[in-house]
């Protein structure tokens, strides 16, 4: 996966726990946004239950900085579809180190599905089990405990982008989806076209990867717009839109913990590829992660989270 240029304005990359807590750090400059977003958070919120056992052996302690997980889904669900998880991104959070290691999981890669007892798309937990599925799915898949999930309906994401006023992105490649066109360089976008860029991937010899790499940048885009001070007008529109969009198990009391005490983390962010071997089985592509590839990337990641 590749790494994106670093944005002075902000200081901060983007990841799904960090678009949160930065909403926070503009939210405490005024007490009527501060009250707005937690009025927003509380409509987010919806807690997980999971039947397996998980991996944690105890609670994590924001307030003691223990260093803990977040599963983003960026799910794609229109009229009548369920909808699958087609970005699956692990974020792994260390304040110690004060860093964070996001790991992106294509949404092909086969791996046993938790709860369902077979093997298949990594994607399709979601479908078959909702948000406790994909956790139980993935944290056996890492071997690692999913602390939190937040899920980002992409459908309703565009809203988040209008209610900003539009995104700027770095385009890396000139294509065409739906009756617009996306050139090359740093282009601006309103809701309907981030949509857009952010779901094409059949024209990108990269795929998913390049799918995941734009909706990261729309993403980012949303916080450099949401930190703005000519954005503070629109906090309304920003928090309404965002209640509509994000769902996830983590409480208002413990974004504000993470925003106090590992906020420094967003400063280095390290992006951790995957390498898969694509497979037909069966007539239908899978990505095949080898042994081998699994094991490096679980070490690394139980490091980051202080569990060896």
């Amino acid at each position: 996966m590749r790494s994106h240029k670093k944005k002075s304005r902000n200081g901060l990359k983007v990841t799904g726990i960090i678009l949160l807590c930065l909403f926070i750090s503009v939210g405490v400059y005024s007490y009527t946004v501060y009250h707005s977003l937690k009025n927003a958070v509380v409509t987010m919120h919806k807690p997980v239950k999971r039947e397996t056992p998980i991996k944690r052996e105890k609670p994590v302690i924001l307030e003691g900085k223990d260093p803990f997980s977040v599963l983003m889904l960026g799910v794609d669900e229109r009229e009548g579809d369920k909808g699958r998880s087609d970005t699956i991104i692990v974020l792994t959070v260390n304040p110690n180190s004060n860093s964070v290691k996001m790991l992106s999981i294509p949404r092909d890669t086969r791996t046993e599905i938790i709860g369902k007892g077979i093997d298949d798309k990594i994607n399709h937990a979601y479908a078959f089990g909702g948000v406790p599925m994909a956790m139980d799915t993935v944290e056996n898949f890492l071997d690692i405990p999913i602390d939190y999930y937040m899920q980002v309906n992409m459908e309703g994401f565009k809203d988040i982008v209008e209610a900003v006023g539009g995104v700027n992105v770095q385009n890396d490649l000139d294509f065409k989806q739906n009756e617009f066109h996306f050139a090359k360089g740093e282009i601006t976008l309103n809701g309907e076209q981030a949509l857009s860029f952010s779901r094409m991937r059949y024209d990108d010899p990269r795929g998913d990867f390049g799918r995941q790499s734009r909706q990261r940048q729309i993403i980012q885009g949303v916080i450099n717009e949401g930190m703005s001070i000519s954005s503070l007008t629109n906090f309304s529109d920003i928090f309404t839109a965002l209640g509509k969009s994000i769902t996830t198990n983590l409480t208002f009391d413990q974004m504000v913990d993470i925003q106090k005490n590992y906020r420094d983390t967003g400063k280095n962010i390290q992006q951790i590829e995957i390498k898969e071997t694509g497979t037909m089985i069966n007539k239908i592509y899978y990505g095949l992660v080898s042994p081998v590839e699994k094991q490096k990337i679980q070490t690394e990641l139980k490091s980051q989270l202080e569990l060896n």
